[in-house]
């Protein structure tokens, strides 16, 4: 599955969560799926513990992420 692919399972609503990136408009954002990862929580156990999300939706997070940060400009403070 290609970026944009993935990048096309990422949904933002305004009526869904507030507005906030959701899985395919699931509620169920980015922001939890980025939580779940960083604090341990194992492909594996988020696809047991939200059985509508398939492997590719994690995935799709973790590019959303990753085009986030390389859009991010660093300035040199001095």
């Amino acid at each position: 599955m290609g970026k944009e692919d993935l990048l096309g399972r990422i949904i933002v609503n305004p009526e869904v969560m507030v507005g906030k990136p959701t899985i395919r408009g699931l509620r169920i954002t980015v922001d939890q799926i980025l939580k779940a990862l960083a604090g341990g929580v194992t492909v594996e156990e988020l696809l047991k513990d939200y059985p509508e999300l398939e492997k590719e939706d994690i995935q799709a997070a973790l590019m959303y992420a990753s085009e986030l940060v390389n859009e991010e400009q660093v300035f040199a403070v001095q």
